[in-house]
C-alpha cells in the first residue's frame, strides 16, 4: 500500500509516494539518495541499479538473432550490398517512418550501395505499402524493397507484390495478427509467434528494430570478410536518429530504448548530422537537446511534411550531406508545422464540441467531415489527455470513407482491439500498436464501431481508471527548487512514455499572481513561507477546474502544488519553475 501524501486535492486525486518517498527536506538528504529512489519508482531491481544509472548499448542490446526472420532478412541484404543490387526502402510518412528509412539508406550508403525510397502521400495513398505502388517499384527495377514501419497488415499489397517476383522484407513494430502476409522475411517483435526474449523488446519503435537489423547486416559482412581493407560503418553515430524516431513515435522509455536515448541524445550533441543540425537550428534550439525536444521541437516538424506537406522532406532532411539542402528543407518544415498548429486548432474546436454527449462512453469516438487527416492523430490525443480515456478521431471524406486515428491510456490495449475490429468486418482496414492505432472505414459503420469499442474495452477503461491518483517522487520547501536539484533528477533519465519523469510536492504557498498567457496557459507567481518565490504553469488549464482555482481562487489561501519541476533557461540565469499537474488545500 502506497503512503497518502494527499487525501483529496482540488481534482479530486489522492497524492501518494511512488515508492517510500524521497524527502528532500531531510537534513541528511542527497542527490544519490534521489536518483536511486527515481529508479527504484520505475521498477527497477536494487540489483540492476549500476546498470540503470548510465543505459548503454552494451549494456541492453540483445543477439539480433533472437528475432524470428532477422538473420534471414541479414543474409539477402547482405547479398544485396555486395552484388549492388536495386534496392529501395518503403518508410511510412510519420517520424518514426522517416527515421527508420533514413537509418537503412545511410547505413547502404556507407557499405556502398545507394538505396532509393519511397514514401507514400498520406491523402492519396494512405498509411501502409499498396500494391500498386510495389509494383510499380518493381517494375522501375528494384526487385528488393524493405518496408519500414509498415506492412506488418499489409496482406493484399504483399501477394500483389509476390505474384510480381517482388522480395519484400518488412521491418515493424506494429501489432501482427495470427496469419502475416507473404513477405520475403518479417521483422517484428510483437509477432504473435515470437519467442519470450524476442517479445519482450515488443515496445521497440520501428526505428530500433532497424538499428538491430543494421547491427545483424554488418555482422553477417563481416563474417564474410567484405570489411578486409575497408572500415565498418559506426553504428553508434545512427543512434540520434534512432533517439529521434523512438521518442517521437512515443515508444515506452525502458530497457533497449532507454540506452537508444541516453546515448542517441549524446550523439545529437555532436550536432554531425547536417540534417538534424538545420532542424535544431530552424527550432531554435542552441543547446544540446533534451529528451523533450525530440518529441515537442524536432518531431512535430519532421511530422508536418507527412501530415500536411510533401511526405519525403523527413527522409530527404536525415540523409542528405548537402548542408544547403539541410537549411532550406529545415525552413520548409517549420513553415508546415505553423501550418499544421492552425490546421489542428481548427480540428481541435469542431471534435470538441462533440464530447459533451459521450461522458458515459469509455472510448471516445468524433468524427466530422472535411477534417484533415494529417492531424487527427494529434487530435486524438488532446482529447485523450482532456478526459483521460482512449479516444479516435476519424476524418471523413465525400466518397463516405473515413480515416481514424487513435490513442489510448496505460492498460488499455487499443492497437488489438483495431485489429478485432477489422476481423469483425467493422472496418476496411486497421492495426496499430497499445497505445496508438489507425484505421479506415465506411462512414455507415462509424456508430457500430463506437458501440463495439464502448462495449469490448469497457472493463480495461475502468480497470485504468478505477483510483484517480498521483504518483509522486519527491517533497520539498519552495527554496529546494532550485536548478541543480532538478538537474540532479535528470541522473534516472531520459524520461519519457513508460519512464516517467519525476513529480514533486512543494509548499505550503501563496499565489503571488496568475493570468492567462498564450492560449489557455495558466502562469502563476507563488511565494512560500520560507521567503522563496517561483513560477508555476497550468498548460491548457484556462477554463479547467485547475486553472479557475489557480485564477480566482482565495487571495491568502495556501496552497500544496505537485508537478513537473523544469529549468527556464531563455534568459541570463536558469531559473526552476514547475508544471503544475495538481493543487491541494494546505493544512
Amino acid at each position: 500500500m502506497r503512503e497518502i501524501i494527499v487525501e483529496n486535492s482540488i481534482l479530486g486525486q489522492r497524492w501518494l509516494w511512488r515508492t517510500h518517498g524521497a524527502d528532500a527536506r531531510d537534513p541528511d538528504f542527497t542527490p544519490d539518495d534521489l536518483v536511486t529512489q527515481l529508479l527504484l519508482g520505475r521498477g527497477v531491481a536494487r540489483d540492476d541499479l549500476e546498470r540503470q544509472r548510465n543505459p548503454t548499448l552494451r549494456a541492453f542490446m540483445p543477439d539480433p538473432s533472437i528475432f524470428r526472420d532477422m538473420d534471414r532478412a541479414a543474409v539477402r541484404l547482405a547479398d544485396a550490398v555486395e552484388s549492388g543490387e536495386v534496392l529501395t526502402v518503403y518508410g511510412d510518412y510519420d517520424v518514426d517512418g522517416a527515421t527508420s528509412a533514413a537509418l537503412l539508406i545511410r547505413l547502404f550508403r556507407q557499405l556502398g550501395l545507394t538505396a532509393d525510397y519511397y514514401i507514400p502521400d498520406r491523402l492519396l495513398e494512405g498509411y501502409g505499402p499498396s500494391g500498386e505502388a510495389l509494383v510499380r517499384l518493381g517494375e522501375r527495377g528494384s526487385k528488393l524493397i524493405v518496408t519500414v514501419d509498415c506492412g506488418a497488415m499489409a496482406y493484399d499489397a504483399l501477394a500483389q507484390a509476390k505474384a510480381a517476383e517482388i522480395e519484400v522484407i518488412v521491418v515493424d513494430h506494429h501489432k501482427c495478427a495470427v496469419e502475416l502476409p507473404q513477405a520475403f522475411a518479417l521483422v517484428n517483435p510483437n509477432r504473435l509467434d515470437e519467442i519470450d526474449d524476442a517479445a519482450a523488446h515488443g515496445h521497440l519503435a520501428a526505428v530500433g528494430v532497424a538499428f538491430l537489423l543494421a547491427a545483424a547486416i554488418v555482422r553477417e559482412l563481416r563474417g564474410r570478410g567484405f570489411f578486409d581493407g575497408r572500415a565498418e560503418p559506426r553504428l553508434v553515430d545512427l543512434l540520434d536518429i534512432v533517439a529521434l524516431g523512438t521518442v517521437a513515435d512515443v515508444a515506452q522509455l525502458k530497457g533497449l530504448n532507454r540506452a537508444f536515448v541516453a546515448q542517441g541524445l549524446k550523439v545529437m550533441a555532436a550536432r554531425r548530422n547536417i540534417g538534424l543540425n538545420a532542424l535544431a537550428a530552424a527550432a531554435r534550439l542552441n543547446r544540446a537537446p533534451v529528451c523533450s525536444d525530440l518529441g515537442f521541437a524536432l518531431g512535430p516538424r519532421i511530422n508536418a511534411g507527412g501530415r500536411v506537406g510533401k511526405s519525403d522532406l523527413g527522409v530527404r532532411l536525415l540523409t542528405t550531406e548537402d548542408p544547403e539542402e539541410a537549411r532550406e528543407i529545415a525552413m520548409e518544415l517549420d513553415r508546415l508545422n505553423e501550418e499544421r498548429r492552425a490546421i489542428e486548432a481548427a480540428v481541435q474546436e469542431a471534435a470538441e464540441l462533440q464530447l459533451a454527449g459521450q461522458h458515459n462512453r469509455s472510448v471516445i469516438l468524433v468524427s466530422g467531415e472535411g477534417w484533415h487527416p494529417g492531424v487527427i492523430g494529434i487530435v486524438a490525443g488532446r482529447i485523450k489527455e482532456k478526459t483521460g480515456k482512449p479516444a479516435i478521431v476519424i476524418a471523413l471524406d465525400a466518397d463516405g470513407t473515413g480515416k481514424g486515428s487513435g490513442r489510448s491510456v496505460s492498460g488499455v490495449d487499443l492497437g488489438a482491439a483495431i485489429i478485432s475490429a477489422r476481423e469483425a468486418g467493422l472496418l476496411v482496414a486497421g492495426g496499430g500498436h497499445a497505445m496508438a492505432a489507425g484505421l479506415t472505414i465506411d462512414a455507415a459503420m462509424v456508430d457500430r464501431l463506437a458501440d463495439w469499442l464502448d462495449e469490448r474495452l469497457a472493463g480495461d477503461v475502468a480497470r485504468a481508471t478505477a483510483e484517480k491518483s498521483l504518483l509522486v517522487d519527491a517533497l520539498l520547501t519552495p527554496r529546494g527548487l532550485q536548478p541543480a536539484f532538478i538537474e540532479a533528477m535528470d541522473g534516472a533519465g531520459p524520461y519519457g512514455t513508460g519512464w516517467p519523469g519525476p513529480r514533486i510536492v512543494t509548499g505550503p504557498v501563496r499565489i503571488i499572481k496568475c493570468d492567462i498567457v498564450g492560449k489557455d496557459h495558466v502562469r502563476a507567481i507563488v511565494s512560500g513561507d520560507d521567503g522563496a518565490s517561483f513560477k508555476a504553469m497550468a498548460f491548457r488549464q484556462g477554463e479547467t477546474e485547475l486553472g479557475q482555482r489557480l485564477l480566482h481562487g482565495e487571495r491568502g489561501q495556501k496552497y500544496m502544488l505537485a508537478g513537473r519541476a523544469k529549468v527556464d533557461d531563455w534568459g541570463s540565469v536558469p531559473k526552476a519553475e514547475l508544471h503544475i499537474d495538481d493543487i491541494a488545500l494546505a493544512n
